[in-house]
């Protein structure tokens, strides 16, 4: 029993019959349920296993069956102690007796031998919290390739009905390695690859069957329309799962201990803008009748051209074979992130806008396929003589080359080749500096794939010369200002790199650059803003602000006659 549990049991027992009435009128669902009918409980966990004789079957300590309980019902998501649906002692029992002779299985609960007991009282919804333990499985010292056997797993309780699980176990069936694939330095985005596919099945049963399965994220397509192949594309949603998948089907006999090859070439085509995508593949055992509907799933596009076929290689070497085959290319092509800044006007006391674009100009995207979209990052300090009221949410604050304060910006990848951002910032002009100016720049690094380095620095210009301002008390004797120089580097009080999460979106902040306003300036300033500031205020508030009048005007007017 769970400690959860037996809080629970000894809370409603302290409770007395009334309360447990309580209780389950408040939201423990499952009494009122148990009353009705029994509630139904699906015994999940992985249903096939197979042992491999030439590997140690995963991290010894790691279980390859992780068993639960799903209970109907909406899974709780929020904070405080979780809702039960059902209350009641209930058992689960594991017989993997079925493996004598074929496997070591190590059970959880309390185990007798190849018998395990698992004891319970609440259930909740869904299978989060329902976790029973894991199976762990390996070979025997008599384990012969062929040997197969079977767990079950079966439960019992009161105002339950448990739905049972049979995990099926084999040993040295067929396993299928890949072919090593070695990465084509030469290839450039626009060209086409034909990898060198292969098959080894090291395991010690034949595969009646195999399937071959490509993979290619965005920047990958595969032209050919095999008959025996299917394909299906994905370009909608998060770039991070945009891809292209094709699954071929061979329907003959893989030998043990044998090695085999495409009769034909099988093509990779990268777009203009690839960079760093990942192309993979896999030969796996065809499943029985699986053949005949593999390819029909929804949004599958089946070949019309000759089937793709396998032939018998000569002798291989287990060496040169993998699990896991996959390249990133192409490796040579670039991309262009550029910054660019604004220029604003205003007098002392006024808040100006200056929106910070950033540009990939391309040609290629940022994958970041490999990071799970780690993201970008620049630095924003502002002009001497204002202060920044508001930041983008993607910004933070920190403090740039040791002393000066400034923001740090996360732009996410994947970023596609043609993506425009921006990142508007509010200022406040404390006190008019004539040309001030604030440093926007990316960190000062090597990076080999942006082809000009020279756009990666923009400045935010406030009262140039030749705009209107303030001349009063407080502001400058007219000079032009550098204002502070602070490079894109150097993050005290915070992380050297961009603090925001990674995740599957394109990066997209804000709203789109503006036009191109020539030297990386955008030209806003107070005047705009108070207009639209007017124009808002004249919207929102006339009503409210004519009826104001006409109270003070009414109130005068009775006072003067009084």
């Amino acid at each position: 029993m769970t400690q959860q549990a037996r809080r629970l049991r000894a809370r409603l027992a302290a409770l007395g019959a009334v309360g447990a009435t309580a209780l389950a009128a408040a939201g423990v669902q499952g009494a009122a349920h148990a009353a009705d009918a029994p509630l139904p409980v699906v015994i999940t966990g992985e249903d096939r296993v197979d042992l491999s004789l030439h590997s140690d079957n995963g991290d010894p300590t790691e279980p390859q069956v992780d068993l639960r309980l799903d209970v109907p019902g909406t899974p709780f998501e929020g904070d405080g102690e979780v809702p039960p649906v059902h209350l009641g002692d209930y058992t689960v029992r594991i017989d993997a007796r079925g493996l004598k002779g074929v496997a070591k299985a190590d059970l959880p609960c309390d185990a007798d031998g190849l018998v395990a007991v698992c004891s319970g009282y609440d259930l909740y919804a869904g299978t989060t919290y329902n976790r029973v333990g894991g199976i762990r499985l390996d070979l025997a010292d008599d384990s012969e390739a062929g040997d197969a056997g079977k767990i079950v797993v079966t439960g019992e309780g009161e105002g339950l009905d448990f739905r049972p699980l049979t995990i099926d176990v084999r040993v040295g069936g067929p396993e299928l390695l890949n072919r090593e694939l070695s990465l084509p330095k030469t290839l450039k985005a626009g060209e086409t690859f034909e990898p060198p596919l292969g098959v080894m099945n090291v395991g010690g049963l034949p595969a009646e069957g195999t399937v071959l399965r490509l993979y290619g994220s965005r920047g990958l397509s595969f032209p050919d329309g095999f008959g025996n192949c299917s394909s299906s594309v994905v370009d909608t949603g998060p770039l991070l799962r945009q891809h292209t998948e094709v699954l071929c089907t061979f329907p003959g006999i893989l030998e043990a201990g044998a090695a085999y090859s495409l009769a034909g070439p099988v093509r990779v085509k990268t777009a203009d803008f690839a960079l760093h995508d990942i192309f993979s593949y896999s030969f796996r055992p065809l499943e029985p009748g699986e053949a005949k509907t593999l390819h029909r799933g929804e949004g599958r596009r089946q070949g019309s051209g000759p089937d793709l076929t396998l032939q018998r290689a000569g002798e291989a070497d287990p060496a040169q074979y993998t699990k896991y085959a996959e390249l990133d290319l192409p490796t040579t092509n670039t991309y262009d992130l550029e910054l660019t800044g604004a220029s604003a006007s205003g007098r002392a006391g006024d808040t100006v806008t200056a929106e910070i674009g950033f540009a990939n100009n391309g040609p290629a995207w940022i994958s970041a396929l490999r990071s799970g979209g780690e993201p970008f990052s620049f630095t924003v300090v502002a002009p001497e003589g204002s202060t920044v009221t508001s930041a983008p949410k993607e910004c933070r604050t920190i403090t740039v080359d040791g002393s000066v304060p400034g923001h740090r910006c996360s732009v996410a990848t994947p970023l596609r080749e043609d993506a425009r951002l921006t990142f508007p910032f509010e200022l406040r002009v404390d006190r008019v500096v004539e040309g001030a100016r604030g440093k926007v720049a990316m960190p000062d690094w090597d990076n080999p794939f942006d082809s000009d380095p020279a756009n990666d620095t923009a400045w935010i210009v406030l009262n140039a010369p030749d705009a209107p301002g303030d001349g009063g008390a407080g502001g400058s004797d007219g000079g032009p200002s550098a204002g502070p120089s602070a490079p894109g580097t150097g993050d005290e009080g915070g992380s050297d790199g961009p603090d925001s999460g990674t995740n599957g979106t394109n990066g997209t902040s804000g709203g789109a650059a503006g036009g191109d306003t020539g030297g990386g300036l955008a030209l806003t300033g107070a005047q705009g803003v108070g207009l639209l500031g007017g124009a808002a205020l004249l919207a929102l508030g006339l009503g409210a602000g004519v009826v104001a009048h006409q109270r003070r005007r009414a109130r005068r007017e009775g006072e003067a006659a009084a």
